[in-house]
């Protein structure tokens, strides 16, 4: 049985990390360093670092930080924040990162999922995809939840993955920092559509909520929050003990 995963999310600002509700209403966090090497000694499975607002302000990501973070921690490393081109992935990947997040970047550059599979393999290579409701449909959103692109979700989702995107985060705009449970329909829509490890994001409230996930949505692979565990409100080795006495296979430290 495969190990289902459970992963913190960093949305760092101007080197802080930050956290909102539906993308908007952002309040600081931490130091990246602090929390991440939290993270890594409290059992979570990845970590993902995102650099929110470098797509909006079109420039690159914060690398100096990035270093740091990444020679803190013993777990893969997943980066997203302003990928546009194979030169922001080869620079990523040289600052420790173990997966490279592509949203707008893919957007405004179809080949560059393409490009980047063959170049550093499809394992290497994460479509974030941020999504919400629009009169019934699923519609994929740029530039951190604020563009509507106009494009059918599950479609662009399948199109990724058939160019190389080796896994996929599905973030739902519409349950984000909601604190109200996983947005299970999304979830499954995604995981019916791809062959590659889903992971779900936005939503996350309790432990309930990611019991809820598993069982409800068994092809998922990973549950992915940031409030919950930022603020105490979720401990890591806590909420994977009670997955696993739950019947979800767990690693456990």
């Amino acid at each position: 049985m495969i190990t289902k995963r459970i992963i913190p999310c960093l949305d760092v600002r101007n080197g802080r990390v930050v956290k909102g509700v539906n993308f908007e209403g952002v309040r600081d966090v931490s130091s990246p360093v602090e929390l991440g090497k939290f993270y890594s000694d409290s059992g979570a499975d990845e970590l993902v670092f995102y650099d929110i607002t470098a797509s909006v302000e079109g420039r690159a990501l914060f690398t100096d930080i990035l270093r740091e973070v990444a020679s803190t921690i013993f777990i893969p490393l997943t980066v997203g924040g302003g990928i546009n081109t194979l030169e922001d992935f080869d620079r990523v990947l040289k600052c420790g990162a173990d997966k490279v997040s592509v949203n707008s970047g893919a957007i405004r550059n179809p080949n560059l999922v393409y490009e980047a599979a063959q170049r550093y393999g499809d394992q290497c290579v994460v479509l974030s995809a941020d999504i919400k409701r629009v009169n019934g449909e699923f519609r994929v959103f740029a530039k951190g939840g604020r563009e509507d692109t106009g494009m059918e979700a599950i479609e662009w989702i399948k199109r990724c993955v058939g160019n190389g995107a080796g896994e996929v985060v599905v973030n739902s705009i519409d349950t984000d920092g909601v604190k109200k449970g996983f947005d299970v329909e999304m979830l499954r829509a995604v995981c019916d559509a791809v062959n590659v490890p889903v992971i779900a994001s936005g939503g996350a409230g309790c432990v309930q909520d990611f019991i809820d996930l598993f069982h409800q949505v068994p092809d998922i692979d990973a549950g992915l929050a940031a409030s919950v565990f930022h603020f105490g409100e979720i401990a890591i080795p806590d909420l994977k003990r009670t997955l696993s006495a739950e019947g979800i296979n767990m690693r456990l430290i």
